[in-house]
């Protein structure tokens, strides 16, 4: 197993009609803005540094950013919030990500999500999110040098802790708390990090602003420099990443 051949499973995946339906209904209509380009239309896998020491996790590919690029925060308002504050602090090379073939790399950082297909209305069923979950499994089981991990909203918060084991192990009165900026060390030595997810009902209501949202960053930014670049400690996860999969 490898994050290229993980990426290859994902990206073939079908085991939600409802999402599925969803993301190529919305390929073939399209928006208007978007009516001379071809929609990636499938699942999407994740984007980044294979020795990451910072793992980001969002929510879902965006129905016309994500799911018309293929890559993860690429063509879309969240997207800009997401690689400009990636570059202002030193993960990517680029401000901002428009398609797959833009030149943009990441270095020490990558960026996954709860949920592979662009849902309708944004929400994922609890259904729908625990079938994908062992897709993150997999990646958490690839990524061995995470130190950081900042999750965006809620559902990636909670899906993040799932799919690493901690949300069973830790129970109910030890779990992290969701709130943006909350910081959390966790017994394997890892950082967990919540923030307000940077959509455009959170930014354009003001309910994350942009020195919120820079001081996570900077918070992440002094944690990482002083991280050894060694792995962790063995994380709640046991399972291998092939284990994980599931049957398509």
């Amino acid at each position: 197993m490898s994050l290229s051949i993980l990426a290859d499973r994902i990206t073939t995946c079908e085991l939600c009609p409802r999402l599925r339906s969803h993301c190529r209904d919305i390929s073939l209509k399209r928006k208007r803005v978007f009516s001379n380009e071809e929609y990636w239309g499938r699942p999407v896998p994740g984007f980044g540094d294979p020795d990451a020491r910072l793992l980001l996790v969002g929510l879902a590919p965006g129905a016309h950013g994500s799911n018309r690029t293929g890559r993860p925060f690429t063509g879309d308002a969240s997207g800009d919030w997401l690689y400009g504050a990636l570059h202002r602090y030193g993960w990517s090379n680029l401000p901002v990500s428009r398609s797959r073939d833009d030149g943009l790399v990441l270095t020490d950082c990558y960026i996954t999500a709860a949920a592979r297909c662009a849902p309708p209305g944004n929400r994922p069923t609890r259904e729908e999110l625990d079938r994908c979950r062992p897709y993150l499994e997999a990646e958490l089981g690839l990524l061995g040098s995470v130190r950081v991990v900042l999750t965006l909203g809620r559902i990636g918060w909670e899906h993040w802790l799932r799919a690493a084991g901690w949300w069973e192990r830790l129970g109910v009165r030890q779990r992290p708390r969701f709130a943006h900026g909350e910081e959390t060390n966790l017994p394997d030595g890892t950082v967990l990090i919540s923030s307000f997810h940077p959509s455009r009902q959170n930014t354009n209501t003001g309910r994350l602003t942009r020195p919120m949202w820079h001081g996570v960053f900077e918070r992440i930014r002094t944690i990482v420099s002083s991280a050894p670049l060694q792995p962790a400690l063995p994380s709640a996860q046991r399972e291998s990443p092939t284990e994980a999969l599931p049957a398509r």
